[in-house]
């Protein structure tokens, strides 16, 4: 249940991004099934892909500070973008935002829908 909810949270925050900014930082067709699908595929691509991208780029990663990993997410959305119909992007830095609000956003969402995670 914590994951559908989760998934719809990631799937709002989608659709807010493209909604209140106009289409000015990503593009979503409708909430339902574009958004939706994205959040689910942007949830595989996280846990699946993003590590491994995540561990042949920690040097760079390191020689920036931590900053290449606003880089990461942004190429993970455009993998999401590339994978859903009905979701585009608009932008190389338009991505980095969208992704950052869309991290953000997620985040909160996901503290007040499952404030107590399991710690196994």
């Amino acid at each position: 249940m914590r994951f559908i909810l989760r998934m719809l949270v990631s799937a709002a925050a989608l659709f807010g991004v493209a909604y209140l900014t106009g289409d000015a930082l990503l593009r979503v067709d409708s909430f339902w099934p574009a958004a939706v699908v994205a959040a689910f595929v942007l949830a595989i691509v996280n846990a699946l892909v993003k590590p491994v991208v995540q561990f042949l780029a920690l040097p760079v990663t390191v020689l920036t500070l931590g900053l290449f990993s606003l880089v990461i997410s942004a190429l993970m959305l455009y993998l999401v973008a590339a994978l859903v119909p009905g979701v585009s992007t608009t932008g190389f830095l338009q991505t980095v935002a969208a992704s950052l609000i869309i991290s953000f956003v997620s985040a909160i969402g996901g503290r007040l829908v499952d404030p107590e995670p399991d710690r196994g």
